[in-house]
């Protein structure tokens, strides 16, 4: 059976996103040391949007000398709802990963946001009836899995769980919905704008959240400048407009899978570039957790291609 050339690009896209996004959590934990969560936000989010502004105009100056046009594109009102649902989710999201990443380490939040790939399936599984004969089983053994990795990661002696650890796990229910909505917006919006204006209303709610919770708004800004800098134009400016690009030809399931390796790099770069410990539980959690994403996704794919064949009489 061959793959066809959209398919690989879409991967290797979704592999890129990825490495940069595991080792944005080591730039995340570092920049935590000078300016709070909300404040690294709503200043990397800002400059992620930001950088995009220019890929915008040049689009839309393209578009007004005679471009292809988008069919079956929004109205204004509907962009702007999905830009609102995007941004909220997106902001969930990062918040919760921001806050916990400070109480926990590099290589945990890595591994721990990335469950969304197990989540993405289930929540799947509990809206689209028709998928359950195919997702049942490979999704539960997925998920037996990756809760197991998650006890060896997270709790410790006397069934303690770090706070942070929590809070990443909150986290990535939202990365699971956010994963959902974009696989859907991206197919009828431009991704650039989409991108940037969930990137706008991500930096304003965490501006909010800074004024109600972070008294020294930016006194840590210059410190934390290359942190931030690496968060907003790759994590942000990007991975997150690539990972809207690969995801226009590549199913929402799939593309977790991959996108799920950014939990290998957080760990490695943890490791490697912060000294965090290379222990037993990181080692041994991440891998029953590794296992649980790559037995979600792989098992439904099999079940599918069973079905084809089947019905093909191959």
């Amino acid at each position: 059976m061959s793959i066809d050339r959209a398919t690989y690009k879409s991967d290797g896209l979704l592999l890129l996103t990825a490495a940069i996004w595991g080792l944005a959590f080591v730039a995340q934990r570092s920049g935590m040391a000078s300016i709070g969560p909300f404040a690294f936000n709503a200043v990397r989010f800002a400059l992620g949007a930001a950088s995009l502004a220019p890929l915008i105009l040049a689009g839309r100056l393209r578009a007004r000398s005679g471009g292809p046009g988008r069919k079956s594109e929004p109205g204004a009102a509907g962009k702007a709802w999905r830009i609102a649902a995007a941004g909220t989710v997106l902001f969930c999201g990062a918040s919760l990963q921001q806050v916990g990443i400070v109480t926990t380490t590099a290589g945990n939040a890595g591994f721990i946001t990335s469950l969304y790939v197990v989540l993405v399936p289930i929540i799947g599984f509990v809206f689209r009836r028709s998928s359950r004969t195919v997702y049942g089983l490979g999704i539960w053994a997925g998920a037996v899995l990756a809760l197991v990795g998650l006890y060896v990661l997270s709790v410790g002696s006397g069934l303690r769980v770090a706070p942070g650890d929590l809070l990443e796990l909150a986290g990535a229910l939202f990365w699971a919905v956010h994963i959902l909505i974009l696989g859907r917006f991206a197919r009828t919006m431009d991704a650039l704008e989409l991108a940037a204006g969930q990137f706008a209303v991500c930096a304003a709610l965490s501006l909010g959240g800074a004024l109600l919770s972070e008294p020294a708004l930016f006194g840590g800004l210059m410190p934390a400048a290359l942190p931030i800098l690496y968060g907003g134009l790759f994590s942000i400016g990007i991975a997150y407009t690539l990972q809207i690009v690969a995801q226009k030809s590549a199913h929402p399931a799939h593309a977790s899978i991959i996108l799920s390796m950014e939990a290998l790099f957080a760990g490695i770069g943890g490791v490697v570039i912060l000294a965090e410990p290379l222990t037993w539980r990181l080692a041994g959690g991440g891998l029953l957790m590794l296992s649980g994403m790559a037995v979600s996704q792989l098992w439904p794919v099999g079940a599918r291609t069973s079905r084809a064949a089947r019905r093909s009489g191959t």
